[in-house]
């Protein structure tokens, strides 16, 4: 029994291993197939060319285009506004524990459900934000509907959604972080500035690092803050690959695209965990190096 328990041990990790695996290896399947649902009879295997295809195809690289700048705009916006109300809640206290649970409701909230309520209140005719909007001299904000300002309404949303999970991540780093260097930069009269860029930062970068690869992951796959938002439009403003690969399965019934879409959005997922993964062993190691 004894021998047997590391076996039944690591049955669980085999078995989700085993649910991960099976729909991969079927997306991959269909991505090298010409299959579309309205047109059974026409199924086969065409192998890499539906890959080969997008290539050549302008709403490819334009998905892959707005997928990098949603995602770019949403971690670098979020990390540092993160950073900022960690930096302000550093300190142990009721009030500021009280705030910073009171800053987790909106990452409790479902996105898709927080799109909708935006969705409400950024209404030209009846929304609270369009009203608040017109105040300040701009009555006819368009906000999702417009072509020039619906990318900022969706990044606006995913802020507000997990601008909260970075600023937990990184104010358990900053709580986490020894306090004998700091007590010796305060004796010794050393400037907040650079005590945050030459102390602060360098110990707290392995939490930046993982905060930054776990928001990333999530928002270069985004789909429900946009689909409920805008489904992709107006045009094809927002055809992230998540939305892009919906409607090519739902809408024009295009299985091959679709999952051929996925497995190219799973590359690049894999593509970036790697290089930050690989950063952050660097900075253990020269963690160990140094201690």
């Amino acid at each position: 029994m004894r021998k047997a328990l590391p076996y039944l041990l690591s049955l669980p990790a085999l078995l989700m291993c085993i649910g991960i695996l099976i729909p991969f290896f079927t997306a991959v399947y269909y991505s090298m197939l010409r299959y579309r649902l309205n047109l059974p009879a026409m199924k086969g295997f065409i192998w890499f060319d539906n890959y080969i295809n997008f290539f050549t195809d302008p709403k490819f690289w334009n998905t892959l285009k707005i997928s990098l700048i949603y995602a770019g705009l949403t971690v670098v916006l979020e990390l540092i506004l993160g950073l900022v109300i960690a930096l302000l809640l550093q300190k142990r206290s009721r009030v500021n524990n009280f705030v910073s649970i009171l800053l987790l409701l909106p990452l409790m909230t479902a996105p898709a459900l927080a799109a909708l309520m935006w969705k409400l209140m950024t209404n030209p005719n009846f929304g609270i934000l369009s009203y608040l909007v017109s105040l300040i001299g701009f009555p006819d904000m368009k906000w999702g509907s417009d072509p020039s300002t619906a990318l900022f309404t969706v990044v606006l949303v995913d802020m507000w959604v997990y601008t909260p999970f970075m600023m937990i991540l990184l104010l358990a780093g900053l709580r986490s972080l020894p306090t004998a260097p700091f007590e010796a930069a305060a004796l010794d009269g050393v400037p907040r500035s650079f005590v945050f860029f030459r102390i602060t930062l360098p110990m707290l970068m392995p939490y930046l690092l993982t905060a930054t690869l776990f928001r990333l992951l999530d928002s270069i796959q985004q789909f429900d803050i946009i689909y409920a938002m805008t489904q992709g439009g107006p045009g094809d403003k927002l055809l992230v690959f998540q939305v892009q690969a919906y409607l090519d399965f739902f809408q024009a019934t295009n299985v091959g695209r679709s999952a051929a879409l996925m497995i190219i959005l799973w590359a690049i997922t894999y593509f970036l965990s790697n290089i930050f993964i690989k950063q952050w062993l660097k900075l253990r190691e020269r963690a160990h190096g140094a201690a």
